[in-house]
């Protein structure tokens, strides 16, 4: 069915919101952006006409798509080699969706997307759809075909669930550069202790490869034990060198609203490096490297001037 150009409109007023929607249900960028296409697809597809709120339309549409979505990604992450992350997004990425509060800025950080994947996908539906977006209970239980009270229900343990596991502080732009900074000396002085002194005690280091580039399979975990990891990342050499296929420049940034390392080789970001903070210090470091998961980054990246990068690596 031929869409109008209203109806066109529409859709494409929408399209942010759904593919922020999509990014938090389900952790990565690129299946975000399907299913907010095969979203479209439904749409053109329907009788606009007779749907009178085309917006809470969408939001169904699009929730119950990546709510089926979720079930075959999470069979698939059983066989993930090694450790799975999701997907980072760079400052500007307008997948970020809404930052007006604590709440939905908090909702897209890396600590929290990390602990959504515990939850059952309903779960975190409703919280999703709830803490970043503020849809009514009522509109919720309409899109999940629960009661209005399930979905209260949901959404407290949801939040419980995610505040037990969950202990990060929102810095502003100028403290978070200032935490890369010092990470970024103390890493690159050569010695433990001075990384051991910005993490705290129960601090873990976790990589992503995906299978495609090195990343130890296990997380580091303790102060000592991830300052010894790091001391030997930034150590340079040549076959490292010969592993990224050259020294990258190193710059800083924020990632999912945390601040960021961000390693680029000919214009292609290879790696993302975020750094959860709490007021005792840094206490997880998480790195994407995994090729298929920094696209979206590195066309973001393209857009802009970043100046020169604070160090070379390698």
């Amino acid at each position: 069915m031929a869409l109008s150009a209203q109806d066109v409109d529409r859709f494409e007023a929408s399209r942010p919101r759904l593919e922020a929607i999509g990014y938090r249900l389900l952790g990565s960028a690129s299946e975000a952006e399907d299913a907010v296409q095969e979203t479209f697809l439904r749409w053109q597809a329907a009788d606009t006409g007779r749907i009178e709120v085309p917006e809470a339309w969408l939001t169904k549409v699009l929730t119950n798509l990546c709510l089926n979505q979720l079930g075959s990604a999470r069979a698939r992450r059983e066989t993930y080699v090694g450790e799975w992350l999701p997907e980072p997004l760079l400052a500007g990425d307008r997948m970020l969706g809404p930052a007006d509060t604590a709440e939905q800025r908090e909702s897209v950080s890396y600590a929290v997307l990390v602990l959504l994947e515990r939850l059952s996908p309903n779960e975190r539906a409703v919280y999703v759809l709830r803490e970043a977006f503020g849809c009514p209970h009522r509109e919720i239980a309409a899109i999940l075909d629960i009661g209005e009270a399930a979905s209260q229900q949901i959404f407290h343990r949801a939040r419980k669930h995610v505040a037990d596991g969950k202990a990060r502080t929102e810095i502003d732009e100028a403290a978070a550069r200032r935490v890369v900074d010092e990470f970024l000396a103390a890493a690159t002085s050569g010695r433990t202790e001075p990384l051991v002194r910005l993490l705290t005690q129960d601090a873990v280091a976790v990589g992503d490869g995906g299978g495609k580039v090195p990343a130890r399979a296990k997380a580091f975990e303790g102060a000592l034990a991830v300052a010894t990891f790091m001391r030997g990342l930034f150590k340079p050499g040549k076959a490292k060198q010969d592993l990224v296929g050259g020294s990258p420049g190193v710059y800083a940034t924020t990632a999912n609203g945390d601040p960021a390392l961000v390693a680029v080789l000919d214009g292609r970001v290879i790696g993302v490096m975020c750094l959860a903070i709490t007021p005792d210090g840094i206490t997880a470091i998480r790195s994407q490297v995994n090729p298929d998961k920094l696209e979206r980054a590195t066309r973001l990246w393209a857009a802009d001037d970043h100046g020169e990068p604070l160090l070379i690596a390698f």
